[in-house]
């Protein structure tokens, strides 16, 4: 009771100040970012109950310390029957009701649950992460390493992110070097797909448990704050006793001994659920029900010349509102939370939702006696298809390169024993993307001529104003296709602009996403880099020399050895990023074992993957075998060339053709019989009941 009281005051306090610094217009930039990483509906629910346990154990543990000597694990003094008690008065053990599953239904669930069918929560949204190898806590539970200043580890202390961020990461602006061979699409893919697959929010507390302390304001570490210390003389932030605040990921229940995990807010699949949702009262509230089209909702008050946006979400303040000024843009809701933080996430986003529409409107000429629920589950599948296709026949070679036979071989069929749930560690990895970022965001006319001013990094992000305002998606798309990425190179990894200026127009103090990423790393208790080098069979690097060679770069290495006294320590986000890329991909050895094996376990354990027996037809199959990003931009904008290879570099007009040469989707391979129809089973075509839901923002 007093734990629930604790974390009850917490989430309310934080709540009111939310609103309070919406109405007035004063968010400051971590409020920015957390804005949408608070857990919402289910997740919220699944993160409270986690809160209420993990605070239980706290206290427990302060009450227990005058009769126990030394340092101990709380879960230790309990019996099982003490733990299952405070796991069901937490609420935790509503994760593990027994989910029931309709065997006749045709179409995934919008939760993911029932995939597997022996266990159907397996890579179900608003379930812990999976680990691959064991959490490593500073107390074996749930206190991060470098929590305690100055504690040891491998006979070294960790050293501040902040530092290492400046001393690894920096670099001179005028070094930046563009990558000759991927287009600004690489790095845009890379995100829409990652936010398919996996979203950690933040507790939903920004204030400490105890004592209503803020940790926007504050630099002392109490839970949920974990603020980033600044070290001597930083080039930018003088005054030491400063801190870039940081918030802990939301904590998942976990049964047994209580180590802290993760949750991931969205389904493991990669189904579209960045367009879809995965929570069956946000995809509800996504839908269009006021016609029997199977379309999703779009916006009614502006069209980017006839053509759809999202729909707008409700809140009447939002940091796009903040953002826009005079505008008067707030935010689109979209089947993820972050789909307005970037303006080309923003356009891929409305893009897939066009696409949706327009498959759904395609299938209705074909199909005139479905009805909504069938047009939308069967546009769904297709759109999932695509996403699929798209990832791993044009996207996975061009980042793993010659490693991606080895990691991902040829698909053999669905197999039930794969466990396809996005691990801990993947979350992390998959960030490597944020050293491809251009410190700017462009845009090109229809003759793709550059469009001024170009948008600086800093001020673009939850900017969707300038989408809505300054001629919608089509320039952002040419930019894309046209333009190069960022070149991940040990001598510029991340721009300034993301390492000192990130969300600065509303400042009290620039973040910087690469210390957050190393500090993230140590908040979910992930093992260091040689633990994931033995974990993906590589050598683990002992000293100097040997990571010298790993990394073929002795003053690097020198510089990581300064810094972490030992490989052992350096944090598995800044060691993986470092190492030179495999031949023909876009990341390091590390980095591909991680992403790569990811990767299959998400295709070979998804039973509703697009070449698995029975999903489709062989016809239909075939018909998707042709679909293209290119021919998706052709069917869903005014833009009348693109290119054929669209995640490499193109130069305009030299590798570009007319939309007219690039294959379209045949969907007559959807056509039904009717006869056929009658006897498929109807109970997955009824129009599902609209629950009521409550906080979907």
């Amino acid at each position: 009771d007093e734990a629930k009281q604790l974390v009850d005051a917490a989430y309310k306090h934080t709540r009111d100040r939310i609103k309070e610094h919406l109405q007035n217009n004063a968010l400051s930039p971590v409020e920015l970012l957390g804005y949408f990483k608070q857990p919402v509906a289910g997740t919220r629910a699944a993160v409270r109950a986690a809160d209420y346990l993990e605070t239980t154990l706290t206290l427990l543990k302060e009450k227990l310390r005058w009769a126990v000597r030394g340092d101990f694990n709380v879960t230790d003094l309990l019996t099982p029957a003490q733990l299952g008690m405070i796991f069901k008065a937490s609420g935790c053990d509503q994760q593990n009701k027994k989910i029931n599953c309709d065997a006749s239904h045709l179409y995934r669930t919008i939760t993911g649950e029932c995939n597997n069918r022996r266990n159907p929560s397996l890579g179900a949204s608003n379930r812990p992460l999976v680990r691959w190898l064991p959490a490593e806590y500073e107390d074996g539970v749930s206190l991060p390493r470098g929590w305690t200043e100055g504690k040891i580890f491998s006979g070294f202390p960790y050293p501040l992110v902040r530092k290492v961020s400046n001393k690894i990461v920096r670099f001179p602006p005028a070094q930046l070097r563009l990558d000759q061979q991927r287009a600004r699409m690489f790095m845009q893919w890379g995100q829409f797909i990652d936010h398919d697959l996996d979203f950690t929010p933040n507790t939903a507390a920004r204030v400490t448990f105890r004592g209503k302390v803020d940790c926007d304001t504050t630099c002392a570490k109490e839970p949920p704050c974990f603020p980033i210390q600044i070290p001597p003389n930083d080039p930018r932030i003088k005054d030491t006793r400063d801190c870039i605040p940081f918030f802990r990921s939301a904590p998942a229940c976990t049964s047994g001994r209580a180590v802290r995990d993760q949750i991931n807010a969205l389904t493991s699949f990669l189904d579209g659920s960045m367009v879809y949702g995965s929570d069956v009262c946000l995809a509800n509230k996504l839908r269009d029900r006021t016609s029997q089209l199977g379309l999703l909702a779009v916006n009614r008050n502006f069209t980017d010349m006839g053509k759809a946006y999202m729909p707008f979400g409700s809140a009447q303040k939002d940091p796009c509102l903040i953002v826009s000024k005079g505008a008067e843009v707030p935010c689109f809701l979209a089947g993820d939370s972050r789909a307005n933080e970037m303006l080309e996430l923003t356009c891929m986003h409305t893009l897939f939702l066009r696409e949706h529409n327009r498959l759904a409107r395609g299938l209705k000429q074909l199909n005139p006696h479905w009805n909504g629920e069938k047009l939308y589950q069967e546009a769904r599948k297709i759109l999932g298809a695509m996403i699929q296709i798209i990832t791993y026949r044009d996207y996975l070679p061009l980042l793993l390169g010659t490693s991606f036979q080895r990691w991902i071989p040829r698909y053999r069929g669905y197999n039930e024993s794969v466990d396809p749930r996005i691990s801990n560690v993947f979350t992390l990895a998959f960030r490597f993307g944020h050293a491809s970022v251009p410190p700017t965001v462009d845009r090109l006319n229809e003759n793709y001529k550059p469009m001024r001013p170009k948008i600086k990094l800093r001020n673009a992000f939850f900017a969707v104003w300038r989408i809505v305002k300054e001629g919608g998606i089509d320039p952002f798309l040419r930019s894309l296709m046209v333009n190069q990425a960022k070149l991940m190179t040990q001598q510029q990894m991340v721009v300034g602009d993301l390492r000192d200026r990130m969300f600065e127009h509303v400042a009290r103090i620039g973040l910087d996403l690469p210390a957050m990423n190393m500090q993230r790393c140590r908040d979910h208790g992930l093992p260091g880099y040689n633990s994931w080098r033995q974990f993906c069979g590589l050598s683990q690097p002992s000293g100097l020399e040997a990571l010298a060679q790993v990394l073929r770069n002795r003053g690097l290495a020198k510089k990581f050895i300064q810094l972490y006294g030992t490989p052992k320590n350096i944090d598995l986000w800044i060691g993986a990023l470092s190492e030179p890329f495999v031949n023909g991909g876009r990341v390091g050895p590390l980095m591909a074992c991680l992403i790569g094996t990811q990767f299959r376990n998400v295709r070979d354990g998804d039973r509703f993957w697009w070449e698995n027996r029975g999903v489709f037809t062989p016809q239909q199959r075939s018909a998707l075998a042709k679909i293209s990003l290119s021919r998706i931009i052709c069917d869903n904008t005014n833009i009348s060339k693109v290119t054929r290879h669209i995640f490499q570099a193109n130069r305009y007009p030299y590798d570009f053709v007319s939309c007219s040469q690039i294959p379209k989707l045949d969907l007559r391979a959807w056509r039904s019989k009717r006869t056929q129809e009658v006897t498929e089973q109807g109970i997955s075509f009824k129009e599902q009941p609209v629950p009521v839901c409550k906080r979907v923002r």
